[in-house]
């Protein structure tokens, strides 16, 4: 191989390198400008179709009072309350003695030099 192949070589990868991730912002640019205009877009269904369903959900007898809502909600919790054990918030530090161990010993970590 020749200095000039070697170096043809070089520019070679050289370019497709930098094309890749040159691609690879602009694709980057493009997603990022137009998430948010993914995320804005409106799916959801005309209010007025919306507000029809409220109305026929209330007057059904589907329509669930503050009360009933209520009382729910405190039976959920203490159904949850109760799975969780009562602890005696005290804590015991009980103290191991260290055995002596030479990986931490400092005169290991000197250089001792014959005489």
């Amino acid at each position: 191989m020749t200095i000039l192949e070697v170096n043809t070589q070089t520019w070679t990868i050289t370019l497709v390198g930098w094309s890749v991730v040159f691609f690879a912002l602009v694709v980057l640019i493009f997603v990022f400008n137009n998430v948010p205009k993914l995320l804005k877009m409106n799916f959801k269904k005309d209010k007025s179709k919306t507000e029809q369903e409220l109305q026929t959900i209330i007057t059904d007898n589907k329509y669930i009072s503050g009360d009933e809502t209520a009382a729910i909600a405190m039976a959920i919790h203490m159904f949850f309350e109760e799975q969780h054990d009562e602890e005696s918030n005290v804590i015991t530090i009980k103290r191991i003695q260290k055995r002596y161990s030479p990986w931490s010993s400092k005169i290991y970590g000197m250089r001792n030099f014959p005489n």
